[in-house]
């Protein structure tokens, strides 16, 4: 019987791997391709498509040069899907953890997360 069990967990784990595995390289390749297009704009149009040294600071600025479409702010959503698709790895592991009943490995891939979210408001913030 703990053979069966212990087989059928490896063969979730080898799944739940898979997936994560998809997830970062999808998060990856459509984040260098975002950022890859804010260049080719970059390059053609010759502007950041802000004025001197000013870029974007916060997400609604972002959020504007996207719909301006601005290359600097594409180049921008790019770096930030970039730094996101880690964080997604460690929500995607929480429900795995979660679905497979290992409650001790919800709660680290939860402080993990929790420590993400932390260390990105420090950053954003200044704090």
């Amino acid at each position: 019987m703990a053979s069966k069990e212990s087989s059928a967990t490896r063969s979730e784990m080898a799944k739940v791997e898979n997936v994560i595995g998809i997830i970062m390289q999808i998060g990856v390749l459509v984040s260098a391709l975002v950022i890859v297009i804010g260049l080719l704009m970059f390059f053609i149009t010759g502007q950041s498509g802000y004025a001197g040294t000013t870029f974007p600071h916060s997400f609604s600025t972002i959020g504007q040069g996207i719909i301006a479409l601005k290359p600097y702010a594409i180049i921008m959503l790019g770096l930030f899907m970039l730094i996101l698709t880690p964080a997604l790895r460690v929500l995607v592991s929480i429900y795995a953890f979660a679905v497979m009943k290992d409650h001790l490995y919800v709660w680290i891939t939860t402080i993990v997360m929790i420590i993400l979210i932390i260390a990105m408001v420090i950053g954003m913030y200044g704090i």
